[in-house]
């Protein structure tokens, strides 16, 4: 039966190239587990922004029809903080959450920002 390839060659890897697959994983795999971590933190990240985003969206609607102020703190996320500034008309609430990476690196808090009319006042 003969074998593919460079004439002469033989089916059977040379001693040299035993485990060769074995160290290009152990290479690899670390590299991959740490792309896959970082994914992971930037959605967790961009999903809390989102949670932000909406909190003080509907912060601002409920503080501008005149609702209590307690339900739109009940609204921002576990852990972070909600401030409602008004003038000129417009009642504005901004929230702001630190959310921790499973790895050590230095990140900005997720914060948002919404306004309404103060109609409620």
């Amino acid at each position: 039966m003969r074998t593919r390839g460079r004439p002469g060659a033989s089916a059977l890897p040379r001693l040299g190239e035993r485990g060769a697959v074995a160290a290009e994983f152990a290479v690899t795999l670390p590299a991959v587990l740490i792309v896959l971590t970082l994914g992971v933190g930037v959605l967790g990240t961009a999903l809390t922004t989102v949670r932000l985003q909406h909190a003080a969206t509907e912060g601002a609607r409920l503080l501008g029809r005149g609702d209590d102020a307690g339900a739109a703190a009940a609204l921002a996320a576990a852990g972070g903080s909600l401030t409602v500034t008004r003038g000129d008309g417009l009642v504005c609430v901004s929230t702001s959450a630190t959310r921790a990476l499973p790895i050590a690196l230095p990140i900005s808090p997720a914060a948002a920002r919404a306004c309404a009319l103060d109609g409620g006042r």
